[in-house]
């Protein structure tokens, strides 16, 4: 096999490719190594007895996940349940409210509290305490240490249950990018030995 023989603009097509895959799984290495950094802040997080502010810019909350906070909620109405856990890991129902601005914008969803069964119970705000967690599909969200009467307590906030899947894409991108070069070293082979003229 000689160099001229090679189809150039496939060849070139390929190559490019495979080092875009290849950048592409140094980036998830990164990524893995600036995960696990967050993981070990937010696992000392657990651990500290100071409060923090509930920031409202999302880039700025991401700092505090994990860390207690208090504020003055404002609300009325009753709870909203969805599927969560209590601290004995039974499953069941979190009910959960959402404290509003003076101006009627959603400050944070807030978790007060776990039950047995579906059944909405009413909160009328109030000063809240709780552990900030990470955000939901309506924002920012704080779980309650001390649940609403009838309830139990919520399962706390666990960095645990944050996965670093990066590693894992990283070698996939390693072996695409390994995988498209066998693929075209064997149609490439298959190609020029077709060339080849015969006696």
């Amino acid at each position: 096999m000689t160099l001229r023989r090679l189809p150039l603009i496939p060849t070139l097509l390929v190559l490019v490719a495979v080092g875009v895959m290849i950048r592409l799984g140094f980036w998830q290495l990164d990524r893995a190594n600036q995960k696990d950094a967050l993981l070990r802040q937010y696992a000392r997080a657990v651990s500290l007895s100071s409060e923090a502010p509930l920031p409202m810019d999302k880039a700025q909350r991401e700092r505090v996940w994990f860390r207690r906070t208090t504020f003055e909620c404002r609300a009325s109405g009753e709870t909203r349940p969805m599927a969560g856990h209590n601290q004995k890991g039974e499953t069941g129902w979190a009910q959960w409210g959402q404290c509003l601005a003076i101006d009627g914008r959603p400050v944070a969803e807030v978790n007060l509290g776990w039950s047995q069964t579906p059944s909405a119970f009413r909160y009328d705000g109030g000063s809240f305490s709780g552990t900030i967690a990470p955000d939901g599909p309506a924002g920012a969200r704080v779980v309650s240490g001390q649940p609403l009467p009838g309830l139990q307590a919520s399962a706390s906030p666990d960095p645990n249950d944050i996965p670093n899947n990066h590693l894992s894409y990283a070698v996939q991108w390693f072996l695409f990018a390994a995988t498209a070069l066998v693929i075209y070293a064997l149609a490439l082979r298959k190609r020029l030995a077709a060339d080849v003229p015969e006696g």
